[in-house]
C-alpha cells in the first residue's frame, strides 16, 4: 500500500512550497489568491486567511476544469495560486494535481494554516453567505 506520507513527499519533490513565514508576504497581493481547502467546520473553528478563496478539497478538480459545469472563474483568473489546508497535507496533493491539470504559479504552504498562525499572518472569521 502506498502510504499518504509518501504520497505528499512525492507532491513535494515537483511542486512549489514555502513555510508560512514566507508565504504571508504574499499576502494582500492583487495578483495572488490564497486556496482554503479545509472542511467547511475547520473554517468555522479556525477561522481562515483574509481574502482567501475557500475551495473544498472534494470539488478542486471541478472547479479548476474550464470545461466542468462546476468550474469557478477564480481558477481561471491567470493569479498566482497559494493552497493551504491545517498542516501542509491535503495541500501538497491538491497543488500537485492542480499542476498536472495545467493551473500555473501553483504553490502550496508546507506548515500549513497552524503555521501561518504561527507565524503571526493574519486571521479573519470564516465570511457568511448572504
Amino acid at each position: 500500500m502506498k502510504r499518504a506520507r509518501d504520497m505528499v513527499a512525492e507532491a513535494n519533490a515537483v511542486i512549489e512550497h514555502a513555510p508560512a513565514a514566507e508565504m504571508t508576504a504574499l499576502h494582500g497581493r492583487e495578483d495572488v489568491t490564497f486556496v482554503d481547502l479545509r472542511d467547511p467546520r475547520e473554517l468555522e473553528r479556525e477561522g481562515m486567511i483574509p481574502g482567501a478563496f475557500h475551495c473544498p478539497r472534494g470539488m478542486l478538480e471541478f472547479w479548476i476544469d474550464p470545461e466542468s459545469p462546476y468550474a469557478k472563474p477564480q481558477f481561471q483568473s491567470g493569479n498566482r495560486f497559494v493552497f493551504y489546508c491545517a498542516s501542509g497535507w491535503r495541500s501538497a496533493l491538491s497543488a500537485r494535481v492542480a499542476q498536472e491539470m495545467g493551473l500555473a504559479g501553483v504553490s502550496h504552504i508546507d506548515d500549513g494554516f497552524t503555521g501561518w498562525k504561527k507565524a503571526g499572518g493574519p486571521v479573519g472569521e470564516k465570511p457568511r453567505k448572504k
